[in-house]
């Protein structure tokens, strides 16, 4: 039986995308496919539809590297209204109850706050993005469902305090994947005592990429209108950038031959230990293989590579 071929360009690269509020990732994700054109595109971890800010996508081979970015830290801002709790934990949900906010000053926040520094556990929301015997949890809990999850631990870097006024809370959170900023602010309502929920959240950056690098779909849909799909194009930065912090390796153009095979390569100067960028050397410019781990004996073993013409 024949293949069914895919339709759509062949187009490698990672669009940062600012999404807009009120819709789905995988919605953004699908209305960016379109509009390039793409045989091939997958988002890097939801970003809750209330929710707006840096959404990476990765179209065809930068797919390979989608799980780095899916692990990567994340920033976000967040809106935090005190003495109103909802069903969802965000203003999406219905409310559940209402309480009066007690007088609070400075001191009094900032060691409610120290609570949810540093390593903290967390017990995932009902309506967050996580599968459960390969159903979303917000699926069910839509449903009316219920069902039991795992606490886990997650790393708030920094929680910063930036505005208070009245009920509401603007605060700056850096934290690792998994982090649900939606369950610090109902946990945070909790210690306070008077309930919370988030208002409005907007992811600042993730991974390597901030608010500086993303672009709108309004603007993606004006450039293709009027430059067409070239223009466009130009806005994708190269799969490399996904793990730009990671050392990188520059093999021979006869080293990379073997490594493009699947073979592990013994190298000068390389880590010691852990996963690197690797690189070829070639008409005395550097093309970007993919990525590798280095062994126990040394030798770079490729793990993740771009397909080569």
């Amino acid at each position: 039986m024949a293949r069914r071929r895919r339709k759509g360009r062949q187009v490698d690269g990672i669009l940062v995308l600012d999404k807009p509020a009120g819709v789905t990732s995988n919605g953004a994700l699908q209305r960016a496919k379109r509009l390039f054109d793409a045989a091939k595109a997958g988002h890097t971890g939801s970003l809750d539809p209330m929710a707006t800010g840096v959404l990476p996508l990765c179209f065809g081979e930068a797919t390979k590297f989608s799980q780095f970015l899916l692990n990567a830290d994340k920033q976000y801002r967040a809106q935090v209204r005190l003495g109103v709790t909802t069903t969802s934990g965000d203003a999406d949900g219905d409310i559940v109850s209402e309480q009066a906010v007690p007088t609070l000053d400075q001191d009094q926040l900032e060691a409610a706050l120290d609570n949810f520094r540093g390593e903290i556990t967390q017990t995932p929301s009902m309506f967050s993005a996580l599968k459960v015997d390969g159903e979303p949890l917000y699926k069910l809990a839509r449903q009316g469902i219920e069902v039991e999850r795992k606490a886990r631990r997650v790393l708030v870097h920094e929680l910063v305090l930036e505005d208070w006024c009245d009920e509401e809370l603007t605060l700056n959170i850096s934290c690792s994947k998994g982090t649900y900023v939606r369950s610090i602010a109902e946990d945070l309502g909790k210690v306070l005592g008077c309930g919370a929920h988030i208002s409005g959240l907007r992811r600042l950056a993730s991974g390597p990429y901030g608010l500086a690098d993303a672009v709108t779909l309004e603007e993606i849909e004006n450039l293709r209108k009027n430059r067409g799909l070239e223009a466009i194009d130009g806005l994708l930065v190269p799969p490399s950038t996904a793990v730009e912090d990671w050392p990188a390796v520059e093999l021979p153009e006869m080293t990379a031959a073997f490594l493009l095979q699947g073979q592990a390569v013994q190298i000068s100067h390389a880590p010691t230990a852990g996963w690197v960028r690797i690189f070829s050397e070639s008409d005395d410019d550097l093309e970007f293989l993919g990525v590798g781990e280095i062994l126990e004996d040394g030798r770079v073993a490729p793990r993740r590579l771009i397909a080569t013409q």
